[in-house]
């Protein structure tokens, strides 16, 4: 039998998530900054490496570029080397729309040459925008003691949430006796985390047998679950799917709150410092004298002169004199000018808040925005990257400045209303 690490991992980073809005405007979901320093597909790679798995696919699909660039050779995670290796696997066809993947079982089903050329017992399929740390070795060892086909990385999430999810009910022995996808009204609080192990010649048989199951959740497991040995692996971790402004904005907060249960330093969560080839060993950040800064996380090369509170700041970030940055999360290289506000808002790169601005204006949240009511309906603000906001500009709550806006173009409003869009 081979040793648990060899297990072959796949890695799913091809979703649209259009919930997140224009913050995958330019970018895959897994390539979403996060936490100031990383991205989100970090956490899955550095898991992976943690877990001593050292043979990687990645699945792509949508705007892969900057996902590309930034895993690059897989070097910032110990994945080059003669017996290790990380590579990009992109839809086989893709010209339109109706060629891209059709479902989790589908991308994978696209890919079994790459499964073949790669001989493992076992296969990892792992999601890339999931926010958590996990032992899949650990995993890999107890899906073999159970002798099962398919394991399954299960949680228990409150029964308000599991509508969201992938439900198993199990026996006494963890078998998962029963599937039900994202139902309803539920019979159990415990969710897939979209972590499974497969052994290798099974999950090639399964994709074989019928080419319309093309969904994991929807057509193989509960098929399994009749025919096989289908297994939960209970995960009592910190474990966070950020596919929503909502969960994004509170997962990002939870790096800034005491005992949140989210510690990526100390999992060994691991950045690319060469990303997009601008190297993030920037100068230690500067703090002037009169600044103010509570309970934030305030990366390197930031130039505090102003306030910042309960904030999380990525690598680059100015904060000039006068201005207050509350409640928000600002990525790398904005400004926030002399005088401005930033108040519970998501700002994407290069963002400039002009001279005595307000982003998140007033105190009415409950407006939700008019076009995007499921996206932004508790007082978050998104600016896009490269946008301008121009100097004394008011921006209401659960608005939405898009990327690249810029005043100086054209007409703008003196103030955008709760719930606009520039």
């Amino acid at each position: 039998m081979r040793e648990a690490k060899d297990a072959l991992v796949l890695l799913l980073a091809g979703g649209i998530g259009s919930r997140l809005n224009i913050l995958v405007g330019h970018r895959a979901k897994p390539a979403v900054p996060f936490g100031g320093l990383y991205r989100i597909i970090d956490f899955s790679l550095s898991n992976v490496m943690n877990s001593g798995l050292t043979r990687v696919g990645v699945l792509t699909q949508y705007k892969p570029l900057s996902l590309m660039r930034h895993i690059g050779t897989g070097e910032a995670w110990d994945f080059t080397g003669r017996t290790r290796g990380i590579k990009i696997l992109p839809p086989r066809t893709g010209e339109k729309d109706s060629d891209w993947y059709k479902g989790t079982a589908d991308a994978i089903r696209q890919n079994i040459d790459f499964i073949r050329a790669n001989p493992s017992e076992q296969v990892v399929i792992l999601s890339g925008d999931h926010i958590y740390q996990m032992d899949f070795d650990a995993m890999i060892t107890y899906h073999r003691h159970k002798k099962a086909d398919i394991t399954i990385g299960m949680m228990v999430v409150p029964k308000s949430e599991i509508h969201q999810f992938g439900a198993g009910i199990v026996d006494d022995n963890n078998r998962i006796i029963d599937w039900e996808e994202k139902p309803r009204e539920p019979k159990t609080n415990l969710a897939s985390m979209g972590i499974y192990v497969f052994d290798t010649q099974y999950l090639l048989d399964t994709l074989s047998r019928d080419r319309a199951d093309n969904d994991f959740g929807m057509h193989i497991i509960p098929r399994a679950i009749e025919e096989n040995r289908v297994f939960a692996y209970p995960f009592y971790g910190y474990w966070r799917d950020v596919g929503t402004i909502q969960s994004y904005w509170e997962t990002n907060m939870d790096i800034i709150r005491p005992d949140s249960g989210i510690a990526p330093e100390e999992w060994g969560i691991r950045p690319n410092t060469e990303a997009d080839g601008l190297p993030m060993d920037r100068a230690p950040g500067r703090f002037f004298h009169g600044c103010e800064v509570h309970s934030s996380m305030i990366s390197a090369g930031c130039v505090i002169a102003g306030t910042v509170v309960n904030s999380v700041l990525s690598p680059g970030v100015i904060v000039k004199k006068g201005a207050v940055v509350r409640d928000s999360v600002i990525f790398a290289d904005s400004v926030i000018e002399s005088d401005a506000r930033v108040d519970l808002a998501v700002c994407d790169k290069r963002v400039n808040i002009g001279r005595g601005a307000v982003v998140g204006y007033g105190e009415n949240k409950e407006v939700p925005n008019h076009e995007f009511p499921s996206h932004l309906y508790t007082g978050i603000t998104l600016v896009g990257k490269g946008a301008a906001v121009p100097a004394g500009m008011k921006i209401g709550r659960n608005c939405i400045v898009p990327s690249g806006y810029n005043a100086s173009k054209g007409a703008h409003p003196d103030n955008l209303e709760d719930g606009g869009i520039l």
